[in-house]
């Protein structure tokens, strides 16, 4: 993208900082924040995906897809513009503003889309699970995974080519797509136009309406079941799924809608500073957040990712669960894997039942005496992020009366 030398002048006030010394150095620690936070969240996804791979099903194949995205674009493209908020300018210029624009231009997205294809495949599995259950695992998740990518990378790349253009940001600090072409040339005005209706507005409508028609069809489900007096796990799981993926694509609408609307603002404007430099950064800096909170969302719903990272914690601090492991061996008299304080709380209920038994039944006395009464009559359970583990039993009447093991519509 060479430049002559009439805009000398232009290209150095474009790729200069126009905030503060203190505000450009704010504006780096705010990145680089963001860089630290998500390298350890994703990066602690990706591990336990890769812990646990043979457990694996098809449908967290996106979620994988998804951690991919936002770890790969924190270490690759935003260190350059942590450095360049140190250096109140933009490094390297045309060359570092093409390749940070196309690479956060992809990777966003990547993100978007790989939110869009969540909140359908939920939406169609919650709603049509005996049509689409069958299709929607394995393989052709996978080609969802490779099409999100390869579309991603085309439309991003027409820039490359003379359809759009990838320039600094109205502060100086970050590189975008010319959103302002929409006023050079009918090939810019077509990709800006197209860039924000068909690959902006179009998936966050799809993802906003399939949330709200999974939300829908869970309230009643839950209100026929509390009609017929039926209490079970399921509502209980299935609330906990909904209420991870709802999460997740609330937080990337909310986290991009700030700016989506300046940007969309800055297009019908022929004005070069009809918004004060600050008025762009808080957007910017608020979009980069979403690279951040998909962790902590998948730590705090899913009981699978939570006994996961404990035992991945264990295996590196074994002192860490010293003193419940320890309490549940003086408690049984026996040793048993590290696993058993994940099911103490089943155990105490089958002790309950047993010595109810003994109270009632005097020939059962013996049985519950015997040694073998004490151990735990069950295993983990690993459920996915979207659908029933493939080593989950298939027998339905067993997890409704055992009420611990969590199933998905």
């Amino acid at each position: 993208m060479p430049l002559n030398s009439s805009d000398d002048n232009r290209t150095i006030s474009a790729f200069t900082s126009k905030l503060t010394p203190a505000a450009d150095i704010c504006v780096g620690l705010a990145i680089l924040s963001v860089v630290l936070l998500s390298v350890l969240g994703n990066g602690l996804v990706l591990v336990i995906c890769y812990r646990r791979r043979k457990k694996m099903v098809g449908s967290e194949l996106l979620c994988v897809n998804l951690a991919v995205v936002d770890f790969l674009c924190c270490i690759c493209f935003y260190p350059l513009s942590i450095v360049s908020s140190f250096r109140h300018t933009w490094l390297g210029e045309d060359v570092t503003c093409v390749y940070y624009g196309l690479g956060c231009y992809i990777f966003g997205l990547c993100g978007m889309f790989t939110i869009t294809a969540i909140s359908i495949i939920r939406y169609l599995k919650t709603c049509y699970s005996l049509v689409y259950a069958v299709w929607l695992e394995g393989t052709n998740l996978r080609l969802v995974c490779c099409a999100i990518w390869f579309v991603a990378t085309v439309w991003s790349s027409f820039p490359l080519f003379g359809w759009g253009e990838y320039v600094p940001e109205p502060y100086g600090l970050s590189c975008t797509i010319a959103w302002r072409g929409y006023h050079t040339s009918v090939k810019d005005a077509f990709y800006v136009i197209c860039s924000f209706a068909c690959f902006t507005m179009v998936p966050v409508l799809l993802i906003v309406v399939s949330q709200c028609q999974i939300l829908y069809k869970l309230s009643r489900f839950s209100y026929s079941l509390s009609a017929r007096g039926i209490r079970n796990n399921l509502r209980y799981t299935e609330k906990r799924l909904s209420m991870m993926f709802f999460c997740i694509s609330l937080g990337f609408v909310i986290a991009w809608a700030p700016y989506a609307v300046v940007s969309f603002l800055f297009i019908f404007n022929k004005e070069n500073h009809y918004m004060a430099p600050e008025g762009f950064v808080f957007p910017a800096l608020f979009a980069k957040s979403s690279h951040v909170y998909n962790p902590f969302i998948y730590f705090y719903f899913n009981k699978t990712f939570q006994q996961e990272l404990r035992c991945l914690l264990l295996s590196f601090w074994p002192k860490l669960g010293g003193n419940r492991v320890g309490a549940v061996h003086i408690a049984t008299g026996h040793q048993h894997p590290i696993h058993i304080q994940l099911q103490e709380r089943r155990y105490v209920q089958k002790k309950t039942f047993d010595l109810s038994q003994d109270r009632t039944h005097s020939k059962s006395k013996s049985k519950v005496t015997h040694p073998s009464s004490n151990r735990v009559l069950s295993r983990p359970v690993y459920t996915c992020w979207g659908s029933a583990s493939k080593e989950a039993p298939s027998n339905l009447d067993s997890k409704r009366t055992k009420g611990s093991l969590p199933v998905s519509i």
